[in-house]
């Protein structure tokens, strides 16, 4: 039997493992002061972003990305299977707008009438 994955939104950066990092999310340096997430090597080439997951600790290398998903829960993502996964996600923006004028405003535009 095949299954489609559901459409979810979650958050996600790509680790770039040095200093021209942009800024990073709120939630993996949560991760890194709670001990879910560390970095080995750093300082060098061969440095490591290790992020201990339910299914044990995880290795990202620089370039992949670094997911939180749906429940909070983070892991890193090899970039060819990421860019295949997901794509950006469009935020809704609601076009009801609703003019609020004061009773002087109505009378004064309709005086004319």
């Amino acid at each position: 039997m095949k299954y489609r994955k559901k459409p979810v939104v979650i958050e996600a950066f790509q680790w770039t493992g040095g200093s021209e990092q942009e800024e990073d999310p709120v939630w993996i340096i949560r991760a890194i002061k709670n001990g879910i997430a560390w970095f080995e090597n750093a300082g060098t080439l061969d440095v490591k972003l290790m992020i201990r997951t339910l299914e044990g600790i995880h290795e990202a290398s620089v370039g992949d990305y670094i997911i939180q998903g749906i429940a909070g829960e983070i892991y890193p993502c090899k970039p060819d299977i990421f860019l295949a996964t997901y794509e950006p996600a469009v935020t809704k923006v609601s076009m009801n707008v609703t003019a609020h004028l004061d009773e002087d405003e109505i009378k004064h535009e309709t005086d004319g009438l």
